[in-house]
């Protein structure tokens, strides 16, 4: 199965969080889910629930105005709202049902400097 990245659904350069911003969304750090990893040949899978009031506390440039969702962050982006994760995962789609769910992947048997 591969997963291709829509990369027009990105800012066109990530968009850094301002201090004011990041305090509004330290409160619900702590409350970030993260699931187990899951993989088929290529990649190693896993997806991130944000707790759904932290949605409302994000800035609106965040959001894909047509589809109602967040757009596909790029790492400094995912990483300054609060998610930690290892090296090499890549933010390629949110689970429109639930838009609070974001799903990343990186390639198997990833390991960092390749």
């Amino acid at each position: 199965m591969t997963v291709d990245i829509d990369y027009t659904r990105r800012n066109k350069k990530p968009r850094l969080l301002s201090d004011a911003e990041r305090v509004k969304l330290d409160e619900f750090i702590d409350a970030i889910h993260y699931s187990s990893r899951y993989n088929d040949d290529q990649y190693e899978y896993r997806h991130v629930q944000l707790p759904k009031q932290m949605l409302k506390a994000i800035p609106k440039d965040y959001f894909d105005g047509g589809r109602g969702t967040l757009k596909l962050l790029w790492e400094d982006e995912w990483r300054g709202l609060g998610i930690t994760q290892s090296l090499g995962w890549e933010h390629y789609e949110v689970h429109e049902p639930e838009p609070h769910i974001l799903l990343f992947k990186r390639p198997m048997n990833f390991q960092a400097g390749q």
